[in-house]
């Protein structure tokens, strides 16, 4: 039964962090409400308050982080907490039963050395006291049937590492859901799934809330996934509501121009564009505006090449299947009879769900993994025949930009160290003065500058370290390169940025890419062709339009319809 009086109420809420004496504060006076049965989204850039806001109603805020001023009242299970006011020992009775929090990262929050069943069972026995084990286990079964995970009965004994990452984040909602929670905090629930994926876990969080009637705040970056599953949105920069209302009012109608930046720097499915606009760090809400209109339409013809840079023939590529103790004795199939063609100056969407062989394709065609069949022709030779001096050129000449920037770069390394070794090794530049001065040119060309030189990777944001990334990419000169998932970890207004460099640098350098995403929109927005790949298999490629437009396999109008998005502001 909903009632009239909110189940969370936020009041002028502040929090600090402790930092060398001082206390400098990231929460600025936040005000919010969450009726029962209803579902909050806050969103916002990394930065922006949103974790800390739900760390701080869960009284779980790290060390140094304190709320200084501000009221949190939960109206739940019949009784009313101040929850600024509680000690430990309350909040942990309060934990799991009026509260819950589904965390980002799912395989950080699981424990690798438990089952599955066992850590949902600990869940289950702390909550409901004095029930026999089969009860436990039964009700174990009967979560992970609620959350549609498949074989619930087996999944008790399956180690977080044996499972999928959708498959993860279904047992983190069924532990969440153990102790029948009356309000359900959702901390970027979607963030590194795939489409698809992502579509079936916000599916599931709508059912759920049908069924249970829980309050829900659910938090995220991305404004085309909170169109999905939000009655009411909370904008947040920097610590501080921008602004907030109904999900319709907020996506049609938005006020603040912040709010409409986010809206417009995501790349669309509906519309092609040459540019994605970027929010300025310390603009005026008048300069912001001039910023995200300042965008042109793609009026040039589709790509059209006549110069194969990259041919790939009949390529299959295997995994050896271990089966005895010392030998192999059998294969994997990852990929099965590809055949493409990449022209000279070319971008080339590669899109599909996890496990559809992306990766594996991209860093075979990099001679990264070698155990394949078939052929792969780079400039109209087989790179298998390839001697050693030339196996050094084609390993100069071809380059790929990783998905985690944070796992990619080196923590023992400088950024100066990252970028001159490889030109060091290939021969790039006469002297160190000469590599010296490329990396500084190459670092301001991606928005950074010469102060990152002596500074390590954990010293910078994560679109900085992209920005490394491809900055020690292109240190050697590369003609193609292979971005695999470059922009999935990053920020809506982040991506923007990120791509629109990768635009420009295309250009300059006369670049021919390989770009790896699930994001169909995102894929969009860079490529002149796409190749949809569904199980290793090739399932369509056509030019970028026509295969939005006129898509001819059922898997590929799938992608389409599960992609997060929002219809243009009208």
């Amino acid at each position: 039964m909903i009632t009239k009086e909110p189940l969370l109420k936020v009041k002028d809420l502040e929090i600090c962090f402790q930092q060398e004496k001082k206390c400098k504060p990231v929460i600025h006076k936040l005000s919010f409400s969450i009726p029962r049965g209803k579902c909050l989204g806050i969103v916002g850039e990394s930065g922006s308050g949103k974790s800390v806001t739900a760390l701080a109603i869960m009284q779980l805020l790290p060390r140094g982080g304190k709320v200084t001023k501000g009221e949190i009242m939960l109206n739940a299970s019949g009784e009313k907490n101040m929850l600024t006011t509680l000690n430990e020992k309350r909040m942990q009775m309060i934990r799991g039963t009026q509260l819950a929090m589904i965390f980002q990262e799912p395989m950080s929050s699981l424990n690798p050395a438990f089952t599955c069943g066992r850590q949902l069972t600990d869940i289950i026995t702390a909550h409901m006291p004095g029930i026999s084990r089969t009860a436990i286990t039964r009700e174990a079964i009967r979560l992970f049937e609620e959350v549609k995970l498949p074989g619930p009965v087996s999944m008790l004994k399956r180690y977080p590492h044996q499972l999928s990452g959708g498959q993860r984040q279904r047992v983190m909602i069924a532990m969440a859901l153990a102790g029948k929670p009356d309000l359900l905090i959702a901390d970027e629930p979607t963030t590194a799934l795939d489409v698809t994926v992502q579509q079936s876990i916000l599916d599931l969080l709508i059912s759920l809330q049908k069924k249970y009637h829980p309050a829900i705040l659910f938090i995220t970056h991305d404004l085309g996934v909170i169109a999905r599953i939000a009655d009411h949105i909370l904008v947040m920069h920097k610590g501080t509501k921008i602004e907030e209302g109904p999900a319709e009012m907020i996506l049609n109608h938005p006020h603040a121009y912040y709010t409409k930046a986010l809206l417009e720097c995501r790349p669309s499915i509906y519309k092609k564009t040459d540019r994605l606009p970027v929010i300025g760090d310390n603009k005026t809400e008048s300069q912001m505006h001039q910023t995200f209109h300042r965008k042109d339409k793609i009026e040039t013809s589709p790509f059209k090449g006549d110069r194969p840079l990259l041919e790939v023939s009949d390529l299959s590529v295997y995994f050896p299947s271990q089966t005895g103790l010392f030998t192999d004795k059998g294969k994997k199939w990852i990929i099965h009879s590809l055949d493409f063609k990449l022209y000279t100056g070319e971008v080339l969407g590669l899109a599909g769900e996890s496990g559809c062989g992306k990766t594996t394709l991209g860093r075979t065609l990099l001679k990264m993994i070698r155990t394949y069949s078939g052929h792969i022709f780079y400039k109209g030779k087989d790179t298998a025949s390839f001697t050693k001096n030339e196996m050094r050129i084609f390993r100069k000449n071809t380059q790929i930009i990783f998905q985690d920037p944070y796992a990619s770069l080196n923590p023992k390394l400088t950024i100066r160290q990252q970028i001159m070794e490889p030109m060091r090794f290939h021969g790039i530049g006469e002297h160190e003065k000469d590599r010296l001065e490329k990396a500084t040119f190459l670092l301001r060309r991606t928005g950074l500058d010469q102060t990152a030189l002596p500074r390590f990777p954990h010293e910078f944001s994560g679109g900085q370290r992209q920005r490394i990334g491809i900055a020690r990419a292109l240190a050697v000169e590369p003609e193609f390169l292979i971005c695999d998932e470059s922009v999935s970890s990053l920020d809506v207004s982040v991506q923007a940025q990120v791509l629109n460099l990768l635009k420009d640098l295309k250009e300059e350098f006369g670049l021919t890419y390989i770009f790896i995403s699930h994001d169909l929109a995102v894929v969009k927005f860079m490529s002149d062709r796409i190749l949809i790949m569904k199980d290793g298999n090739k399932e369509e490629l056509a030019e970028t339009e026509t295969l939005f437009n006129e898509p001819k396999s059922d898997y590929t109008r799938t992608l389409i319809r599960a992609t997060p998005e929002i219809k243009p502001l009208r």
